[in-house]
């Protein structure tokens, strides 16, 4: 095989040269050392704190309202809106779970497309209003398709917000610091969960209000916020290192600088590339990456939908149950986070996100054959919970690190979303009350979708691996730092690209 140079090996440049970047080489340890000693690493870890300040607080407390708005309906329903609104019907219930995942799976790529073609902070503030509206009305109806109606609203609010977090996020960090930013903002999650349980076991003591039923406290209390936290990410989230006031002209070159040694920067940012949209829904590693969140978002919607319900099997009141679901959200948010920043110290996803759907797959097979054992089947829910979460922000990284440019990376975040929550609606359905506390449906199919997502993660992993070698061997060797490529024909196909194994 001949060897190509990395003279033979680079693209032409063209005298549009405002239309070229530097392709980057994640992970290549000599690079990093490279790029360290071109930009001052006092001045950058400066710049880091002052970004995180702000992104990641407003993003995290976004998730956390979000995450308090999705799945409010499954401590309300121990508070009687089901009895309330559903004609205390299980397939109601089910119904008005699955409206929401319905509008999120058909508005994930246009909220994700909006979010490129706007400011981000502004089309993230327009859907937290959306469904903050929506959430804070549920507290206002007074029959089944009231509530159907805002469940919806929020399923459109959201999906322009659960998507485009992850691609904000790869504007401002370098590939290998997203993971743990993912973590962090994936983890409100968790902590929204231990939160929500908290809220609602003290809501539901409210029992002589002038509102009316405890759950209509529980949807006003977790709704208002959302839109007040909306005016706030419309009016102090940083829009682009390019153009953002939040930053100094010298920290915007900076930011611009680091960005363009470690993924595609330039003019691509400046509108939405269709050429974008075609590699995505022709890459092939997207619908891996998809069957894998098929088996979280499953989880997810049934911890989400279901966890205060499963707990009441334990022997624990209605409200005691909301109260026992605080702890295995709290392990899982730690926990994330520790094994996200060993996935960025690593510069490994795949065999990370086997690992964690194995632990919720133990967590399913103790459910499913523990049956006398509550101690154990309590224990079975926090494997679970911390497996489940910690895989989203390692997918969402996975997706982020594989895709070649901007309009790529935005279409693939929106369709891993979109795939995944088809099975939220699934989940919504495997938990009826005439099987408590067995759910073997329920039960059987979260261990049977974790299962083939850990072995699909380990597929993936080996497949990049064996690419990145073969393209190694073809352009003789690693990629130089120096490499040009027209941003507007860039993709991860591009000479110069390695996947992220």
């Amino acid at each position: 095989m001949t060897t190509v140079t990395n003279e033979q090996r680079s693209l032409p440049t063209t005298e549009n040269t405002h239309a070229m970047i530097t392709v980057p080489s994640f992970p290549t340890p000599t690079s990093d050392a490279k790029t360290s000693a071109s930009i001052n690493a006092a001045a950058e870890r400066k710049l880091k704190l002052k970004l995180d300040a702000v992104i990641v607080p407003l993003t995290t407390l976004l998730y956390l309202s979000a995450y308090l708005d999705r799945g409010n309906m499954g401590n309300a329903r121990l508070q009687g809106v089901e009895s309330d609104l559903m004609g205390g019907s299980d397939t109601n219930f089910s119904i008005a779970l699955a409206c929401f995942y319905i509008a999120y799976i058909l508005f994930n790529v246009p909220g994700n497309i909006m979010a490129k073609m706007l400011q981000p902070s502004t089309a993230l503030a327009i859907a937290a209003l959306i469904w903050g509206i929506a959430s804070t009305l549920q507290a206002a109806t007074f029959n089944f398709a009231g509530i159907i109606v805002c469940r919806l609203f929020i399923g459109i609010g959201e999906a322009g917000f659960g998507p485009t977090v992850p691609f904000y996020y790869t504007i401002w960090y370098k590939r290998e610091e997203i993971a743990l930013r993912n973590a962090l903002f994936i983890g409100c999650g968790a902590v929204a969960g231990a939160f929500g349980g908290l809220i609602a076991y003290a809501v539901s003591f409210a029992t002589d209000s002038s509102i009316g039923a405890s759950w209509r406290i529980l949807f006003l209390v977790e709704g208002l916020p959302t839109i007040v936290l909306a005016l706030l990410i419309f009016l102090f989230l940083p829009s682009r290192p390019e153009t953002s006031k939040y930053l100094t002209e010298d920290e915007r070159a900076l930011a611009i600088k680091r960005l363009s040694s470690n993924q595609p920067t330039g003019d691509q940012k400046k509108k939405f590339q269709w050429s974008g949209f075609r590699r995505a829904i022709t890459d092939y590693k997207i619908y891996l990456c998809g069957i894998i969140y098929l088996g979280v978002n499953l989880t997810l919607g049934s911890i989400s939908g279901f966890l205060p319900t499963i707990i009441t099997t334990l022997g624990y009141s209605d409200a005691e149950a909301q109260l026992y679901t605080v702890p295995p959200y709290a392990c899982a948010a730690v926990f994330m986070i520790i094994t996200a920043f060993l996935s960025d110290r690593t510069g490994c996803r795949g065999l990370f996100i086997a690992g964690v759907m194995m632990m919720s797959c133990l967590g399913w097979v103790i459910l499913l054959a523990v049956v006398d054992n509550q101690r154990a089947r309590y224990f079975a829910t926090f494997l679970v919970t911390m497996g489940c979460f910690t895989a989203i922000p390692l997918t969402l990284s996975w997706v982020s690190n594989n895709a070649g440019n901007e309009s790529q990376r935005a279409v693939e975040l929106g369709m891993l979303n979109g795939i995944g929550q088809c099975f939220s609606i699934l989940a919504s359905f495997i938990f009826p009350t005439d099987e408590k506390p067995y759910w073997r449906k329920g039960f059987g199919l979260n261990l049977a979708f974790n299962g083939l997502g850990a072995i699909v993660a380990v597929i993936l992993y080996l497949s990049l691996r064996r690419e990145n070698a073969r393209r190694d061997r073809n352009e003789g060797g690693r990629p130089s730092d120096t490499q040009q490529v027209d941003v507007y024909t860039y993709n991860d196909l591009a000479p110069g690209f390695r996947y992220v194994a």
